[in-house]
């Protein structure tokens, strides 16, 4: 009304103006726009998530020669499996609780293995052997102890000491095994010894038997007489008397109704 009034007054104007844009955005008429950039960032500087670098796939190589360990009351036998490893290409360090192996082979990435041992070893009486499919090592244990695992953690329980009892005289010790007796190999020896002295034999054999238990028995010149009076005799004459023999050639004599030919080869 106020507009009709005064037509050329401009706040009437505006007013209308003013009150049809609140009503317009009351219905919903206008979109209210909604502010989505970060404080402190300028919108470009957003990226939209799909923009952003996939993460790279980490693939971890798999060592070239495979190890394992067995060990011993007084060592630990450790093993690394390579065919054809040159031996000029390897080099074993021993140190008192470590173990350096590194192998380089031209043309082939190097091979390192540093690892700290379970226990401690004496490296002077450490060694290593290069197979044909395998580096075998030897460590000497400083205690008789058990390993748990080759290489040290933390997390290792209260070490088990091996008993080893102490070895009487020159008798090897023994280790656990799989088989069902231990085979006394000394004693197997003086058994066949005796079974073929207390053998009883027949016609040449129990002579061949005789002349070998006086050729074992005797001394030096026994010895001499008897292989020089059978070879030049051609197994027709056997001596023991060296003093007899020593000094000529022995001529055959064959037995009674057979005569002594040479052969021609």
């Amino acid at each position: 009304m106020g507009a009709s009034l005064a037509p050329g007054d401009s706040k009437f104007t505006d007013l209308i103006k003013e009150c049809d844009e609140l009503v317009a955005e009351e219905s919903g008429a206008i979109p209210i726009q909604e502010k989505t950039t970060t404080q402190g960032v300028a919108p470009e500087a957003v990226q939209p998530e799909n923009d952003l670098p996939e993460p790279l796939a980490i693939t971890v190589a798999k060592p070239k020669y495979r190890h394992e360990f067995y060990q011993k009351p007084d060592q630990v036998v450790v093993t690394i499996f390579g065919k054809g490893i040159p031996l000029d290409s390897i080099t074993v360090d021993f140190g008192e609780q470590i173990l350096s192996v590194s192998i380089n082979i031209p043309g082939e990435d190097a091979y390192v293995c540093q690892t700290r041992l379970f226990g401690k070893i004496i490296p002077t009486k450490c060694r290593y052997e290069v197979l044909s499919t395998k580096i075998e090592i030897r460590l000497a244990k400083t205690e008789p102890i058990h390993w748990t695992s080759l290489e040290f953690n933390n997390g290792s329980t209260v070490l088990q000491r091996v008993n080893v009892s102490p070895v009487a005289g020159g008798e090897r010790p023994t280790y656990p095994s799989s088989k069902p007796r231990r085979t006394d190999w000394d004693k197997l020896e003086a058994q066949v010894k005796k079974e073929e002295k207390e053998e009883k034999l027949d016609g040449d054999a129990a002579l061949n038997k005789f002349f070998r238990e006086i050729y074992q028995d005797a001394d030096e010149d026994t010895r001499r007489a008897m292989s020089k009076s059978f070879v030049e005799s051609n197994g027709t004459v056997l001596s023991t008397n060296w003093k007899e023999v020593g000094s000529k050639r022995v001529e055959g004599s064959p037995p009674d109704g057979m005569e002594l030919k040479k052969w021609e080869y």
